[in-house]
């Protein structure tokens, strides 16, 4: 598996030939200026929640590139409404098989809602999994217990993305407890400095999780892993 960050929640996860981007929000991100929002291809676009800075780029991207839209009921609605047709409704605890490998929709504790302030359905994080590898996408999160129902139901993970900007998410701390829940050694960070409620201290961060014997991955926007 490849993993890109676009900055903010947004990933794209490459493997088996496909492309699977999360939360996409790219132009409204000052701190990814300098990615080409045309550019970036997807076959799949996972959307946690309805947020502005999880869905800003899902209507442009998803009509230009086709991508199949894995998400929330509610949001699967909300996007055909727009014109996204090509969309597959999930709710908390399902799976389901698509061409690259499962995805299965877990619990995240934050509240989701769309621009206008609508409901948008429970906020969700996704594992991925194939032969080639699995993946937790947290989304926006608290520190929840239901982590430690992940490595019951889930095979072991590589690498878990977690949120850990604090104030909306967890924070660095509880982001140490939440990949000993997932049973994970191996962290890239999210949702962290895009705005100024979410700054944190990075070598402070990085030092939390060395000292708790894991690794914390920054990856610097449009840098890949």
């Amino acid at each position: 598996m490849k993993i890109t960050y676009y900055g903010q929640s947004c990933f794209a996860i490459e493997t088996k030939g496909k492309t699977i981007l999360t939360d996409p929000f790219i132009t409204h991100n000052e701190l990814a200026k300098d990615i080409d929002v045309d550019s970036i291809q997807a076959d799949y676009i996972a959307v946690s929640h309805g947020h502005q800075d999880h869905i800003a780029d899902l209507e442009s991207i998803a009509k230009r590139t086709g991508a199949k839209v894995i998400t929330s009921f509610e949001i699967h609605s909300w996007a055909n409404k727009l014109g996204i047709e090509n969309t597959h409704p999930m709710n908390t605890g399902g799976k389901w098989e698509f061409d690259f490998g499962t995805i299965m929709c877990v619990n995240a504790v934050h509240s989701s809602s769309f621009p206008d302030g609508s409901y948008a359905g429970p906020a969700m994080g996704f594992v991925i999994w194939n032969e080639e590898g699995c993946v937790y996408f947290a989304g926006d999160t608290a520190l929840t217990m239901d982590m430690k129902l992940i490595p019951m139901l889930c095979p072991p993970l590589d690498v878990a993305i977690l949120p850990i900007g604090d104030n909306f998410t967890m924070d660095v701390k509880q982001a140490v407890l939440a990949s000993d829940f997932v049973g994970c050694k191996r962290i890239i960070g999210c949702h962290y400095d895009t705005f100024g409620f979410i700054k944190i201290d990075k070598e402070a961060a990085k030092k939390a999780f060395d000292d708790a014997g894991k690794a914390l991955i920054l990856l610097d926007i449009g840098e890949s892993i």
